[in-house]
């Protein structure tokens, strides 16, 4: 497995590999993996002859009070970790590599609509930040493919928005979110939980399963389920930022005969802000 920093490094590989016919797959990641991100890689194979890691830490999707200062960096330790992978490339570039103008002069890719409800009103610029990044990485990849896991669901919506948008030939897969065996999903902010908070922490998937057992059971009381469910992560101790019931395939708002549904939720416990979701077909 190889190791680059640089955009001329990178495209003298990808021209190798198009000089051999051979298909890229991209997983994008801002590092610290875990096992969800490595399922990723090996659902990447299973698309392509070549898989790319991207680990960068994305200044412009962190809001003013986020954590963009102590988000963990683990380089040396994600390297390892993909050694056991299917993994070709490891691409770790700096901030100049993918701004070349500078984080303040760079041009931005937007999406409106599905931007601006849930995590997009939760954390203004956000999205703006995820889009104009994975741009930039499809761009210096040029992938054939690229993997994205289903923890982060309207990320993948909006991301998937892009590309059809703007007719970028690369094909957007989504990988089942990898959970721990108590069913928190896994996430490198798992990290910010204390021992008693992580003890909590599985509350929100069960939360969320039991609203999908509701719904597959004929309710359809929507705002009901929703107002219910978030008075259960209260008092569970979480601090709630959105518990939803919306239509899987664009976030609206769904009506009495919608057959494919997803309950997403965002909530915070101490320092450690927690997504989850999943799909329900009724």
């Amino acid at each position: 497995m190889k190791v680059v920093h640089s955009k001329e490094e990178l495209g003298e590989q990808i021209a190798e590999w198009r000089h051999n016919d051979e298909h890229v797959a991209l997983v994008p990641t801002m590092g610290s993996l875990h096992a969800g991100h490595l399922s990723l890689v090996e659902l990447a194979r299973e698309h392509a002859e070549r898989v790319v890691v991207s680990i960068f830490v994305n200044p412009t999707q962190f809001g003013e009070a986020e954590d963009f200062d102590e988000y963990p960096r683990t380089l040396e330790l994600d390297k390892r970790r993909l050694k056991t992978t299917a993994a070709d490339l490891i691409f770790a570039p700096d901030v100049a590599t993918v701004y070349p103008l500078g984080v303040e002069n760079a041009t931005t890719v937007s999406v409106p609509g599905l931007t601006e409800n849930f995590c997009g009103a939760s954390r203004p610029g956000h999205f703006d930040g995820v889009t104009t990044v994975v741009a930039r990485l499809f761009a210096l990849v040029q992938p054939d493919v690229a993997v994205f896991g289903q923890k982060d669901y309207q990320q993948q919506l909006v991301i998937r928005h892009m590309a059809e948008d703007m007719n970028l030939p690369v094909s957007i897969i989504t990988a089942n979110t990898v959970r721990e065996e108590d069913g928190l999903a896994m996430s490198s902010r798992n990290a910010y939980l204390s021992d008693d908070e992580r003890a909590i922490a599985p509350v929100l998937f069960k939360t969320l399963g039991a609203v999908g057992q509701e719904l597959q059971n004929g309710r359809r009381n929507f705002a009901d389920l929703e107002s219910k469910a978030m008075e259960e992560l209260r008092e569970a101790g979480f601090t709630v930022d959105y518990f939803a019931i919306r239509r899987a395939q664009n976030l609206e708002v769904p009506d009495r005969d919608c057959d494919e549904l997803v309950v997403l939720a965002a909530a915070a416990l101490g320092s450690a802000r927690l997504i989850d979701n999943i799909v329900v077909t009724v």
